[in-house]
């Protein structure tokens, strides 16, 4: 199915159901849930879809984990997305909070191929099996550290929204500490505590996660790094392969979607 809204499907008793979907560049799917769970990938373009608790950043031929009665937005940047939809007593196994994932080459022929199946496919056929088989791959993914998890405290929480619109590498700790009026040492307790990363760790994570969408853009990495602060492009490809595990260059344009982590 393309272009459908997964209203109009919901109802059917078939475990699994594909929908493709184009957006426009920039688009914002506001706020909103589903009852099943949700594998939303990213055939082009890269996704930012956010919760109550982060915000993970998708590059193409990956996906994201959105289980059933999650709240979520997703911005979009040339996106098109094929999304399973699927009833969560298929996927026991499910997690609790989003997971970004990546995507092997035959569950991405499957999901490709699912979205052009009949919603209401025949039990036993072909298009079943289809299903089936997509539902044993997905119990094998590999999670891609892509999130960038945000705390509960309001008051450090906008902090950390004002940041990730504009990340930058040595901002300083001091300046937080300035704005929340707490010491360096309460600001540490609270980054532990509401991320399960030190400031530093979820500083650089988001600058990485950030340089993403530049990278899918074409922008050089050279200015890539200048943007977000890094002493030379040196410095930011370092960081970006030790959280990624590949250089910057394997992100870069349309040509990325064939490069996977850990490869």
């Amino acid at each position: 199915m393309r272009d459908v809204p997964v209203a109009e499907v919901d109802g059917l008793d078939r475990a699994v159901l594909a929908i493709g979907t184009d957006y426009p560049h920039d688009h914002l799917l506001v706020w909103h849930e589903h009852r099943r769970a949700q594998v939303l990938y990213a055939a082009n373009g890269v996704m930012q879809v956010a919760t109550a608790d982060g915000s993970w950043t998708v590059p193409t031929a990956r996906a994201v984990l959105i289980p059933p009665m999650t709240r979520h937005q997703v911005t979009m940047t040339g996106v098109s997305t094929r999304s399973l939809y699927i009833e969560p007593a298929a996927v026991p196994w499910f997690p609790a909070r989003c997971q970004a994932v990546d995507v092997s080459a035959l569950l991405r022929a499957l999901i490709l191929e699912a979205v052009d199946m009949e919603p209401r496919y025949p039990e036993h056929s072909r298009d079943a099996a289809v299903a089936a088989l997509i539902l044993h791959e997905l119990k094998d993914l590999t999670p891609l550290p892509l999130d960038v998890p945000l705390p509960s405290d309001p008051r450090l929480r906008l902090l950390c929204e004002t940041f990730l619109q504009k990340p930058d590498i040595h901002d300083p700790p001091a300046r937080w500490c300035a704005a929340l009026n707490i010491s360096p040492r309460t600001l540490a307790r609270l980054f532990r505590r509401g991320t399960g990363l030190s400031f530093s760790q979820w500083r650089q994570r988001a600058c990485v996660l950030h340089s993403l969408q530049h990278l899918t853009a074409g922008m050089p990495v050279t200015r890539i790094a200048a943007v977000l602060g890094y002493e030379n492009p040196a410095a930011y490809t370092a960081a970006f392969g030790k959280l990624l595990g590949r250089p910057p260059t394997a992100h870069r344009g349309p040509d990325a979607s064939g490069v996977r982590f850990g490869e």
